[in-house]
């Protein structure tokens, strides 16, 4: 039961329809296609409602894979009634919600840019992120500047685009992949790829998450924290907002 994944291709859609295909053993709802993105790669699960034809409405607390990745199960917060399959039901994101954590994965793609090591982590909020360094002395990386550097970035309004690659081409080019914790979402024999810049001179790695169309959207940002969190091991945090 795959469910076509309208988000990779638009991530501004706020409402859809589509169709229930099943509602699995724990109660979770399984549609033709969905807006809802899925937990992985750092970014939470989107949240919002399903509504069906007679009005009433099933809040969603969480989205999440499936076993094999092809089926996206939308998990109810609550007790509503569920929908059959076969039913028409409208699909509405808590957009504010989701439009943070775009801002915020784009923000940290411009991180990654700034800081030329590998990732062995992160996580992403909706008003606080981090990335994971494997950065033996971080004694150079300097938090007002890096703040100083980012925001510049912010501030010129790169555009931001996706394009494809093949499975074999990105074998081809390892030094795309700067995360050492998540793998690119292979194994359908393309990859998208998120690019930052009018020739993507700013930043490009192959990345299944959700991103804002121009880095000014981002609005302002500041490193809060740099943190030893062992031997090679180095965490940056971000935050929304100036610095107090």
């Amino acid at each position: 039961m795959a469910t076509d994944p309208l988000f990779v291709e638009d991530a501004f859609l706020q409402q859809a329809e589509a169709t229930v295909l099943a509602v699995n053993e724990r109660g979770g709802i399984i549609l033709d296609r969905t807006i809802f993105y899925a937990t992985s790669g750092g970014q939470p699960g989107d949240t919002g409602t399903l509504t069906r034809a007679d009005g009433s409405a099933v809040e969603i607390g969480a989205t999440i894979y499936g076993a094999d990745k092809s089926e996206i199960i939308h998990v109810p917060a609550g007790n509503d009634q569920l929908p059959e399959p076969g039913e028409i039901v409208r699909l509405d994101l808590d957009w504010p919600r989701r439009h943070n954590h775009m801002r915020m994965h784009t923000a940290l793609h411009l991180l990654c840019s700034l800081v030329p090591y590998p990732v062995t982590g992160g996580s992403i909020g909706e008003v606080d992120s981090r990335l994971d360094f494997d950065i033996e002395d971080a004694g150079a990386i300097e938090k007002d500047a890096l703040t100083e550097q980012i925001n510049a970035l912010v501030a010129a309004g790169h555009p931001i685009t996706n394009r494809w690659i093949s499975d074999d081409e990105l074998a081809a080019n390892p030094d795309m992949v700067r995360t050492m914790s998540v793998k690119p979402p292979m194994g359908t024999g393309k990859v998208r790829l998120i690019g930052i810049g009018v020739d993507e001179e700013v930043d490009l790695q192959p990345c299944g998450g959700t991103h804002v169309a121009n880095t000014s959207e981002i609005g302002p940002v500041h490193i809060s924290k740099i943190e030893k969190k062992g031997r090679q091991n180095r965490r940056i945090r971000i935050r929304f907002g100036e610095a107090s």
